[in-house]
């Protein structure tokens, strides 16, 4: 028991060695995927990383823009030597406009989808030159006059807060000999790979001793989700082990998640499964109408297919017993004073209407007999219905009679059933029933709330597996079956 206790753990600990594992080469591949779209932040908030990352991506400052900062950074050393009115400082502001005009026509943004941000830099150099012309902007910009007028420092500090960190973002992204953009990334993901790579075999060639029947596919199929994380492509789909690994390794509990996830699956195809399932039930049903085997089966016929009896027992018979014992031996008796008073009732409206009875009743006295003769008259005539009923049924004889006239009532329907004409129309009356049900109620049907129905699924699951099999027993008379070859 010791020794089986710390396998159990060692397997924990291994199983939640290797999800933390498959977690952090998520977080590497997730951080991968983003990083691209996500550089202009790092690069704002957390410049190291993209000195770090850049490389593994094929990324490096365009020499256009690159250039452009310089020069800006030389025009802001000479001014803070010379001054801004020294012919120095003029020769670098007229090589700020001819770098400005190129940067505009050229475009260095658009190679990596970035032809936005040169938008944002024209909008806001128009915005504050006050002109339509982004070129005559960036001409007025790096004049000595303006920058006299409005003020060096001032204007400067637009320009590095507002332009300089958006031609910052610009960069030129290496092509390999495929076409594509160079990602390296492929070097920081294969360790990942050949770890799950061995694991896997591992955990197969387990499998496969463990159940000698397994085929080495079966066994690889056993751990399918594993394989995503050998693939170099579509990495996102990692997910799905690094899920399944941390529930196996108990790090997380997705139970709510699971119970979630089948709860919408079952919602979604619950409506369309409901429509489709009661639909064919009644097109079923119509279609043997309108062959005609519903009335064959009614009328017992030997030309449909053999029909299967599990218990050689004609249930219609027995449940019609049922019924009649159950309103004889039961109902009845509980139903009788209120029997008695309708035909009291009844009685004494007759007494009433017989001008005799009128007449006499101004006598004295005459009044109460004739009440009590109409209360006994009442409960005489029930006790006598309900004695010859229970005789009838307890009686070989009357059961035997009752029999006769069930069969001779079927045969005397059978017979009229049997006409074209009457046929015909039951049929038609039922198809078009069942046409309107499925236009009425079907609807209704798979409108119903899905939610509550799995939700009482649910419930009474629970209710099941927590309360004992109760056996109950009924108090009713035994039924005596007849039994008939059907």
């Amino acid at each position: 028991m010791v020794n089986l206790k710390t396998t159990k753990k060692r397997n924990l600990y291994f199983e939640r060695l290797m999800a933390t594992i498959a977690t952090v080469n998520l977080c590497l591949v997730v951080f991968d995927l983003t990083y691209v779209p996500w550089r202009d932040f790092y690069l704002r908030r957390i410049p190291q990383i993209t000195q770090i990352y850049d490389p593994v991506k094929g990324i490096e400052p365009h020499r256009e823009t690159k250039n452009y900062l310089e020069a800006v950074n030389a025009l802001e050393e000479q001014v803070s030597q010379t001054g801004l009115t020294s012919p120095q400082v003029k020769t670098q502001l007229e090589e700020l406009r001819r770098l400005s005009v190129e940067m505009i026509d050229s475009n260095p943004f658009a190679a990596v989808g970035k032809s936005g941000t040169l938008e944002k830099i024209k909008n806001r150099m128009r915005d504050r030159i006050g002109k339509e012309s982004a070129k005559q902007s960036f001409a007025t910009f790096w004049s000595q006059p303006y920058l006299s007028q409005q003020g060096w420092l001032q204007e400067m500090i637009f320009f590095n807060q507002q332009v300089r960190p958006l031609i910052a973002t610009n960069y030129y992204r290496q092509i390999g000999d495929t076409g594509e953009f160079i990602d390296l990334f492929w070097l920081i993901d294969l360790p990942f790979i050949l770890l799950f790579s061995v694991e896997l075999l591992t955990r197969v060639i387990y499998i496969k001793r463990t159940h000698p029947n397994f085929s080495w596919l079966n066994s690889i199929l056993w751990r399918w989700y594993d394989l995503f994380l050998l693939i170099p492509f579509w990495r996102w789909l990692r997910i799905i082990p690094v899920t399944i690994r941390l529930d196996q390794a108990k790090l997380c509990n997705l139970q709510p998640i699971n119970k979630q996830l089948h709860t919408i699956v079952v919602s979604n195809f619950a409506e369309e499964i409901t429509e489709i399932v009661v639909i064919r039930v009644i097109n079923q049903i119509q279609i043997s109408i309108q062959r005609g085997e519903l009335t064959r089966w009614l009328l017992q016929k030997e030309n449909l297919r053999p029909y299967i009896d599990i218990n050689n027992v004609n249930e219609l018979e027995a449940i019609a017993g049922l019924l009649v014992q159950t309103i004889v031996y039961q109902v009845l008796p509980k139903i009788q004073p209120e029997l008695v008073a309708i035909l009291h009732h009844n009685i004494e409206t007759v007494f009433h209407q017989v001008p005799l009875s009128r007449n006499l009743q101004v006598l004295p006295g005459v009044a109460k007999v004739q009440t009590q003769l109409s209360q006994q008259l009442a409960t005489q005539l029930t006790t006598n219905l309900y004695n010859a009923l229970v005789n009838a049924v307890e009686d070989p004889v009357g059961a035997k009679l009752t029999t006769q006239l069930v069969e001779r009532f079927s045969q005397a329907l059978g017979t009229e059933i049997q006409q074209q004409q009457v046929i015909n129309q039951i049929q038609s009356l039922l198809v078009d029933f069942l046409e309107e049900v499925k236009l009425n109620y079907v609807q209704r049907l798979s409108q119903e709330d899905i939610d509550q129905i799995l939700e009482q699924t649910q419930k009474l699951k629970t209710q099941t597996s927590i309360q004992p099999v109760v056996e109950q027993r009924t108090n009713l008379p035994e039924i005596r079956y007849q039994h008939r070859q059907r």
